[in-house]
């Protein structure tokens, strides 16, 4: 997978509460993200995604390998990798403002309930619902949105937009929820990861 580019995290993001003269939170930040842009995925995926989620994303590039291709497939990984450290180094550096968080905190409610909706599309015969999963996709994509908008280029933008509308692919989900499909395994992965995810309160 390539390395992230310091242009994948952009230059644009503005320190909370500067001070006068020097600003070494922002000279920090900055540095922070030039490192990371050196970084490899993986030493990355140990800074900002844990071994739980870790699992969940790679039952869902199989998902996708198999699906699309090994390149949409990390294609979309490298997009979700670079989404999660934007939004951990912008919480991480203070950088949300009230409203901004208000919103994390509304992004995090909608795509709890959208795990929580997956689980139950897979585990409980015949609540499959297309439409209604398309819709929660939809939500939590204009969430998330909403929450980076001001910090982030319209690049990083294009990368979100990427990753949820490839999950409203309605063929892609009704091979992924069909009983006993070829992804049934992968899924299986998934759901009991996401439930280890919800018990270790990190969704």
């Amino acid at each position: 997978m390539p390395l992230p580019s310091d242009d994948d995290f952009d230059d644009n993001t503005k320190v909370a509460e500067p001070g006068a003269g020097f600003d070494s939170r922002g000279m920090g930040l900055k540095i922070q993200k030039k490192l990371l842009g050196k970084m490899s995925s993986k030493s990355i995926a140990k800074h900002f995604i844990d071994d739980t989620t870790g699992k969940v994303l790679d039952a869902t590039y199989k998902i996708i390998k198999e699906y699309s291709g090994k390149k949409d497939a990390e294609k979309m990984m490298k997009c979700v990798i670079k989404i999660v450290v934007k939004v951990g180094i912008l919480y991480r550096n203070d950088q949300f403002n009230a409203d901004e968080l208000a919103m994390a905190e509304s992004f995090k409610k909608k795509f709890h309930s959208l795990a929580m909706t997956v689980i139950s599309f897979h585990e409980v015969e015949f609540t499959y619902d297309a439409g209604f999963l398309k819709s929660s996709i939809e939500e939590c994509r204009q969430l998330l949105q909403t929450l980076i908008d001001r910090h982030s280029t319209d690049k990083t933008k294009g990368r979100v937009d990427h990753v949820f509308q490839s999950f409203c692919d309605e063929k892609l989900m009704d091979v992924i929820f069909a009983p006993e499909g070829k992804f049934h395994d992968y899924m299986k992965s998934i759901v009991v990861n996401l439930r280890k995810m919800m018990d270790e309160g990190n969704l």
